[in-house]
């Protein structure tokens, strides 16, 4: 599994949302399961799936999961 693959999936298992609900347009708020819990778990996910500590700016800055591929870049996930 790629880190692209990786990275969907823990969108997929940390907002608990369908697979078939899942597109890579999804943007905070967007939908009921990516609310400021679901940002939290998301944000956790992330760290824990790619071994990094993200900064604050970052969690606060990651709005959309095309935007959070743009964050990862910084911690060398992509």
């Amino acid at each position: 599994m790629n880190n692209k693959e990786k990275y969907k999936g823990i969108f997929i298992k940390s907002l608990s949302i369908d697979e078939k609900k899942f597109s890579e347009n999804l943007k905070y708020n967007e939908i009921a399961e990516w609310d400021s819990i679901g940002h939290m778990t998301l944000m956790s996910g992330l760290e824990e799936g790619f071994s990094i500590s993200m900064e604050t700016d970052d969690i606060v800055d990651f709005s959309s999961y095309k935007k959070g591929i743009d964050i990862l870049k910084k911690y060398k996930v992509f």
